[in-house]
């Protein structure tokens, strides 16, 4: 019996005469809830509970860390393989209010791991300094052991740990069965309810797009009459900018004509403003110049924006990339009193009489600048990919200069502190990504006078592209889904949740979203019943748009104005809103129907789950947007309460139109039945 009062002793740091009041519930656990641990929902006193979904990993993952806390300690946790980053930090913020006390700690052996690679858990103290608590070498297959190799059988800390504001496993990847830590534990602090913002209807109906939709390449000194009547359909457009047009030679910038290809940017940019286009400018790739530093067969223009054998964990790597940031919003920003003398612009001619470029100050014409896309791209490798420390880094630079840390004429900021700056969208609509570049920041930037976070950047963005895998990353993708029939707005609530948190309800946008057409994509919208692919890509566009609204999401931009190739079966490769010889498809028709008559209003609440029935609001006037969130072709009946109004106004989006289809029909007590389609109606009362 002495090595069994032994084990509940170092669990609990309790005395012997304190155990023997409890020696026979202790032992049982020690023999069922230790080793065995058969009943999953048992919680056994002194355990400190984990949300092991609040694990992330500074790495590419596959999967969470949910197998190393889910009381199976005989189930190999996996998170996913081919890291890019094999040796990597799993990070465990503490909620606003949550203390832990930490005295013993407990790994399973599932099985030997390589004891080269060990498993080490660090307690980040108030001063970010990382301590050693436990290390795992795995050398004891089958059995539980304690935080000290060297004493495997001994469970408990020399000192128990508290004060400490995260927890870090370091791994290789190789984990044991389960982890569980023992000691004092108080909860966090409940997170208050609030409303998520609402924003107008007509911030849901953007598009990504070129230089080259908006001018002829024959002639690009300015905007193209024959091209630009599509793109009006849009509210927003999303310009996928290439880093070489600006910079085409290191140091020497240009903007009207772009040295690259000829563009001029300030006459589309001037276009879209008389529109009331919005427009982000995705300062995206690298140069040839920075892509040529880089040995042979490790050059891509999509690789990390620094030049080769840079750190990319310090902001001053970045530094090239916060100069052409800086110029571009001295240019296209709003502030007219920048130093001059800060400001370059390549007035070289490309041939005799040729255009010269000229150096322009506060154009007003371009409020929202992304740096860069789809920074997480693991497809790409390692020199293409950033963890979320390394993008949040590059943020910094890019923003304001590292807290002008990088000198004048580096970071938006210092040329205009009113552009708003957004942050590169994810690839892997991944949460986790997020919290590791906010905790970056609480770590390297510090907090701002109102005691908020020091984000470098204005806008949240991510990409989610509706599809039968979204509910499981491991599964390969084969079709397109309905939006409602995803975890789209899952996602969105996590986003829109860790603004509130922790980022003061900054606004999150959807910069990419779609469905092909081609009937090979693995992306492709199906055809339902009578219905063609085109329709369906239009009903789901359109419910996208509506499912955003109702979770907080605050713009969107769909992928994209023309397809990448109309008879390829490539994924997103026939994502096209507009068809080659520029005609509206259906998706065009009720984005701009939609926008043109209900722009203005604000999502309000959802009134029926099925069908589907949002309220929405404009200068007290009332509009209800109902649809049947299946893909079956299925329709349902709804009886709608329009209070005083004695007629119903039905709208419905009707392809090849620029109006939707509109009927009228007498309410009975302000009521009327309608059937409702996967199509989204529309109703008002009058």
């Amino acid at each position: 019996m002495p090595s069994i009062l032994f084990s509940v002793n170092c669990i609990y740091n309790y005395t012997y005469v304190k155990i023997t009041s409890i020696f026979i519930p202790l032992v049982f656990f020690c023999l069922v809830g230790c080793a065995q641990n058969d009943d999953h929902n048992f919680h056994a006193p002194g355990k400190i509970p984990i949300d092991s979904k609040r694990w992330y990993q500074v790495t590419n993952s596959t999967y969470g860390m949910e197998e190393l806390f889910d009381n199976n300690q005989f189930q190999k946790p996996n998170t996913g393989y081919n890291k890019l980053v094999p040796h990597y930090d799993a990070w465990y913020p503490l909620l606003e209010g949550e203390q832990m006390t930490i005295d013993s700690i407990m790994f399973y052996c599932w099985r030997n791991i390589d004891k080269n690679h060990p498993v080490t858990i660090y307690a980040v103290q108030k001063d970010w300094k990382r301590v050693p608590i436990a290390v795992f070498t795995g050398e004891r297959a089958t059995t539980w052991e304690g935080p000290d190799p060297q004493q495997p059988g001994k469970y408990g800390l020399k000192r128990p740990v508290s004060g400490f504001r995260y927890l870090i496993i370091n791994s290789w990847g190789e984990f044991p069965g389960e982890i569980e830590f023992y000691g004092a534990y108080t909860a966090p602090k409940p997170m208050g309810g609030f409303e998520p913002p609402s924003s107008p209807l007509g911030n849901y109906f953007g598009v990504n797009a070129y230089e080259w939709n908006f001018e002829d390449s024959k002639n690009p000194a300015d905007v193209d009459t024959a091209r630009l009547g599509p793109i009006k359909s849009f509210s927003g457009v999303r310009h996928y900018m290439d880093w070489q047009q600006l910079e085409l030679t290191e140091g020497k910038y240009t903007f009207n004509p772009v040295r690259n290809g000829g563009w001029n940017y300030d006459a589309i940019y001037g276009w879209c403003k008389e529109q009331h286009i919005e427009l982000l400018a995705c300062l995206k790739t690298i140069p040839k110049w920075m892509e040529e530093t880089y040995p042979e067969g490790q050059r891509n223009n999509e690789n990390v924006p620094v030049k080769f054998g840079k750190d990319l964990s310090d902001p001053t790597s970045y530094i090239e990339q916060a100069k052409v940031a800086f110029q571009y919003t001295a240019r296209y920003g709003s502030n007219k009193t920048i130093d001059i003398g800060l400001l370059k612009a390549d007035a070289t001619e490309r041939w005799q009489g040729d255009k010269k470029n000229e150096i322009k100050v506060g154009l007003d014409l371009v409020h929202y600048i992304e740096c860069d896309n789809e920074r997480d791209k693991w497809w790409k490798g390692r020199a293409a990919y950033q963890t979320s420390r390394e993008y949040a880094a590059n943020l910094s630079a890019f923003y304001d200069g590292h807290k002008g840390k990088l000198g004048p004429g580096a970071g938006v900021k210092n040329a205009d502190p009113a552009m708003m700056v957004v942050m590169a969208g994810l690839a892997n609509p991944d949460p986790g990504y997020l919290r590791g570049m906010i905790d970056w920041c609480r770590e390297f930037r510090g907090y701002k006078a109102d005691g908020s976070i020091d984000l470098p950047w204005d806008v949240i963005n991510y990409h989610f592209y509706c599809n039968d895998a979204n509910d499981n990353p491991g599964k390969e993708q084969t079709v397109g889904v309905a939006p409602e029939l995803t975890v789209a707005g899952k996602v969105a609530t996590e986003f829109v949740q860790l603004a509130h948190r922790y980022a003061k309800d900054m606004p999150v946008w959807v910069t990419e979203a779609g469905y092909d057409i081609n009937p090979g994509s693995t992306q492709r919208a199906i055809a339902i019943n009578n219905k063609t692919a085109l329709e369906t890509q239009a009903d789901w566009t359109l419910r996208t748009s509506f499912l955003y609204a109702r979770s907080g999401i605050q713009r969107v931009f769909y992928y994209q104005l023309y397809d990448d190739n109309a008879t390829s079966s490539t994924k997103y490769g026939t994502s096209g809103l507009i068809d080659s010889n520029r005609h509206r498809r259906p998706v065009a028709d009720y984005l701009m129907q939609v926008k043109q008559q209900f722009g203005s209003y604000k999502y309000v609440s959802t009134i029926s789950r099925d069908p589907l029935v949002d309220k929405y609001t404009c200068n007290n006037q009332r509009m209800y947007m109902l649809v049947v969130p299946d893909q079956k072709g299925r329709t349902s009946s709804y009886t709608l309460d329009l209070g005083k109004a004695k007629t119903a106004c039905i709208y419905t989006p009707k392809a090849g139109d620029n109006k939707m289809e509109l009927a009228r029909k007498r309410t009975t007590d302000g009521k009327i039945i309608l059937l409702v389609s996967e199509t989204p109606m529309f109703v008002t009362g009058e």
